[in-house]
């Protein structure tokens, strides 16, 4: 359990002055906190609401709605397998009983290495690739047994194949200075954002 580290804490208040309100930064510091330690912990939670002046109990009502959220420590890889109807009628349930043999797990639960933890997943949006999964929220379509298999492999031989669990991009928003609509209250925009083409005066007119 930590709180965000002094690094993490320079990028959460850049985050948070682009929202003319604060409490709008909440989901993407709560991603900031489990990029840091690929689950968000409890110190994090108070962390964020100290940074947002909300409540801990704001925060944690937020991040246990959202199933991305982790609340305890989960696998290198979290392998979410969608079990909803197009993929269950597709082999779904088989595929997840594979699943637990090949890990030697339940689903739930999270291998001795600590490299994979296995879930059932609602549905993954992509109903004409069934069955279908995701590995840290990045899918893999019309999953067969053999392919399982051969993901799992992969996985384990290289530990860079995929970004570990709670990292959505390796890149960072940037928003170049004067292209940004300003953290103002919403009350207070007296003109259109920089980034919003302003229309020719003449144009339309003969």
């Amino acid at each position: 359990m930590s709180r965000l580290s002094s690094g993490n804490e320079i990028i959460a208040r850049e985050i948070i002055g682009r929202y003319p309100v604060r409490k709008s930064a909440l989901i993407p510091l709560l991603h900031l906190a489990q990029e840091q330690d690929g689950y968000v912990a409890h110190d994090a939670m108070e962390h964020i609401a100290e940074l947002l002046e909300v409540t801990p109990a704001e925060v944690l009502g937020t991040c246990s709605f959202y199933e991305m959220f982790k609340l305890e420590p989960v696998g290198k890889y979290v392998i979410n397998v969608c079990g909803t109807m197009s993929c269950q009628l597709l082999g779904a349930d088989n595929l997840i009983h594979h699943a637990e043999e090949k890990l030697g797990i339940k689903v739930g639960s999270t291998t001795s290495d600590g490299l994979f933890t296995l879930e059932k997943a609602e549905c993954q949006a992509a109903c004409t690739e069934a069955p279908c999964l995701q590995v840290n929220y990045r899918h893999e379509y019309r999953v067969t047994n053999a392919d399982f298999d051969g993901l799992v492999e992969r996985l384990r031989a290289d530990g860079d194949a995929l970004p570990a669990h709670g990292i959505l991009s390796r890149v960072r928003q940037q928003i170049p200075p004067g292209r940004s609509v300003g953290a103002v209250p919403p009350e207070s925009v007296t003109s259109p954002p920089a980034w919003l083409p302003v229309a020719d005066e003449n144009e339309g007119q003969s």
